[in-house]
């Protein structure tokens, strides 16, 4: 026993003071949130920005989720943790993990051509070349946003899809980028055509409803079920004015349906970091995120330019190496409604955030936060 004892207490020491570094950096990440949310609230009260949903994630337990400002400006309510908001292409992440997901299952194969499920492609002059994964990694071969006008306008989606198909390339699939939103949705008729079941449904009962993301929901109807939800803003010369919450976008739910609130994005931001196996296995976060198509462009954005070294495009996901740390992200942007989301695999970190305005704004706060986070995880090596 007496040999024991000091092995005992050397273990007790060694415990405690692995203890107190972890309470020590916890509480240097809860003041970076504290203060970081402080910077938020004092940035979108100097714009006038009516509200905004705010998700941060550290690791599987450290969860900081708020809801801030108004509804809108006019008798809106406060928005809480449940208030539901557009995400507008932060919807394409929802698609690239359903598509890889259904994929691992054997449902479908990535490899597979359009053509299989979509019959008229195999009298266009895509013939089989037009693979599922092209459609989610925008390299289908298309003018970049080809007749995202005429989402806009009042024709029904099969119709646009019509007039898809009378397009000609401008480069063979998988050898140019081009942002699509209505190509992107056509893995809609893809699931639907291989499993029976819509895009829709596979992802409120395969996706929200095992994550208990519990305020999530796809279309317009699903958005103003309550009036707990977001109204979108628009910037007048002077000052923001509460828009019209326009149906157009919806027509396209892989590319731009999805409603979410603060809430449902920190169990999402989860979801991508590994903590629901169960839902997204560690093969389906690799195949979403693997680097399919090159986006030298982005390269040369404004905020972010000098910290990209690499720019592609996944499966519904934007993979960027920034200053030397790998990020998965999306951004997101509707009349009245701008979104962010960010993942730092390596790190276990993850960000989001959705304004109820259309302000330029969010690149600021975004990088703001990803340049927070890198050096704090930094300074713990």
């Amino acid at each position: 026993m007496k040999y024991f004892v000091p092995w005992v207490y050397t273990l007790f020491l060694l415990t405690l003071l692995f203890s107190r570094l972890s309470y020590a950096t916890d509480k240097q990440w809860q003041s970076l949130v504290i203060d970081y949310e402080k910077h938020l609230a004092l940035k979108l009260k100097s714009k006038g920005i009516p509200g905004g949903a705010l998700s941060i994630v550290n690791g599987p337990d450290n969860i900081f989720v708020k809801g801030m400002g108004v509804t809108k400006l006019s008798k809106g309510r406060k928005v809480d943790a449940h208030t539901r908001f557009r995400l507008a292409s932060v919807s394409k992440t929802f698609a690239g993990s359903l598509t890889a997901k259904l994929a691992s299952e054997g449902r479908f194969s990535l490899e597979d051509p359009v053509s299989k499920f979509i019959p008229e492609f195999s009298n266009t002059s895509y013939k089989n070349n037009l693979k599922v994964y092209h459609l989610l990694s925008h390299s289908g071969g298309l003018v970049p946003n080809a007749y995202d006008n005429l989402i806009e306008s009042r024709m029904s989606y099969p119709d646009i899809v019509a007039k898809l198909l009378s397009v000609e390339p401008i480069c063979k699939p998988g050898q140019c980028y081009g942002y699509q939103n209505v190509m992107f949705s056509l893995v809609d008729e893809v699931i639907k055509a291989s499993t029976k079941m819509g895009y829709a449904r596979w992802l409120n009962e395969f996706v929200f409803a095992p994550l208990q993301m519990n305020d999530a929901s796809l279309g317009y109807e699903k958005m103003i079920t309550d009036n707990n939800y977001a109204h979108p803003h628009v910037r007048g010369r002077k000052r923001w004015h509460t828009a019209r919450l326009k149906q157009n976008y919806y027509k396209v739910l892989p590319a731009a349906g999805v409603n979410a609130s603060a809430s449902d994005m920190a169990i999402w931001l989860k979801a991508q970091l590994g903590y629901y196996p169960s839902v997204l296995s560690p093969e389906v976060l690799a195949d979403q995120t693997r680097p399919y198509t090159h986006t030298k462009k982005e390269l040369r954005r404004r905020v972010w330019k000098k910290h990209l070294k690499e720019a592609y495009y996944g499966l519904g996901w934007r993979v960027y190496n920034y200053d030397n740390e790998t990020l998965y992200y999306h951004s997101g942007w509707v009349q009245g409604y701008r979104s962010d989301i960010v993942v730092m695999p390596h790190l276990n970190i993850g960000f989001s955030l959705i304004l109820n305005a259309e302000t330029g704004l969010i690149n600021e706060l975004t990088t703001e936060f990803i340049d927070r986070a890198l050096a704090y995880k930094r300074r713990q090596k």
